[in-house]
């Protein structure tokens, strides 16, 4: 089967340039990477990045290492057309916002030919790698690799080395309402106790009870079971209660039953 990732030879070149100093360059077998400094002023943000949460107290403390050390490993950017800016942002994003909060005008950088689904990856691959993103982000990043680079869940699996089964655990959290999402994405709610609610048909309003009562996931799994328990019962006795109307209709209305028997194989057939 052919590789469906384009990374190669390209990202283990790039992994190698790491921690090096502006003007040392890198001949590749396709193009020459060199490590130089860019404007900050042409740079801008990659609307497809993972992460979507940068806390200033994590920024605050990277640009006061900025400002005593400077900039020690180049951030990853690709030349773009029709932008406000010349360049877009691979891999770096919080080196990038944290040099402009340390007053910088430019910033080292390597600048590569990337289309959008490596630069996809390896926006990816970095985050997962450190740990930068919150479980809402990462399951968007590996939801939007499915949709837009038309990848497969095993595909997924393989390019960050995780298993087929916590990337599907991950994307059951894609499926929860923005504001369960939101929770989620703040940190009040635990990812696991998300996927427990995923399969449930009130999440929102589990999620408020979890978190007002401090539910354990054990605690928050038998809730669910109650409630899909409560809800199958409920589904049963509204059938049931038709079908003595219908009976007591029979009764009544004996000539209007054929209409009456087709009606109701369409309420009952609904759950009604």
């Amino acid at each position: 089967m052919a590789n469906k990732f384009g990374l190669g030879r390209g990202l283990a070149d790039l992994q190698a340039t790491r921690g090096t100093i502006p003007d040392i360059s890198l001949l590749t077998p396709s193009e020459r990477v060199v490590v130089k400094h860019i404007p900050l002023a042409q740079i801008g943000a990659n609307p497809d990045q993972p992460r979507k949460t940068f806390t200033e107290s994590e920024l605050s403390d990277l640009a006061a290492s900025i400002k005593e050390k400077g900039v020690l490993q180049p951030i990853l950017l690709r030349a773009v057309q029709g932008r406000p800016y010349l360049y877009e942002i691979v891999a770096g994003e919080r080196r990038y916002r944290a040099s402009k909060m340390a007053g910088l005008s430019e910033i080292p950088a390597l600048v590569k030919t990337i289309d959008d689904n490596n630069a996809m990856e390896i926006a990816l691959i970095e985050n997962v790698q450190r740990e930068n993103l919150n479980p809402i982000e990462e399951a968007n990043a590996y939801k939007n690799l499915m949709e837009c680079c038309d990848y497969e869940m095993a595909d997924v699996s393989r390019l960050i080395g995780k298993s087929d089964s916590y990337i599907r655990n991950m994307l059951r959290l894609t499926s929860l309402p923005d504001s369960v999402q939101n929770l989620v994405g703040q940190g009040e709610l635990s990812a696991s106790h998300a996927r427990t609610i995923a399969v449930a048909e009130n999440p929102e309003d589990l999620a408020h009870k979890i978190i007002a009562n401090k539910l354990s996931v054990a605690d928050t799994e038998r809730l669910v079971k109650m409630v899909h328990v409560h809800q199958v019962r409920k589904s049963i006795y509204l059938k049931q209660l038709m079908r003595k109307r219908f009976v007591i209709l029979k009764r009544k209305y004996p000539k209007y039953w054929v209409f009456l028997q087709k009606y109701r194989n369409v309420v009952v057939g609904q759950g009604i």
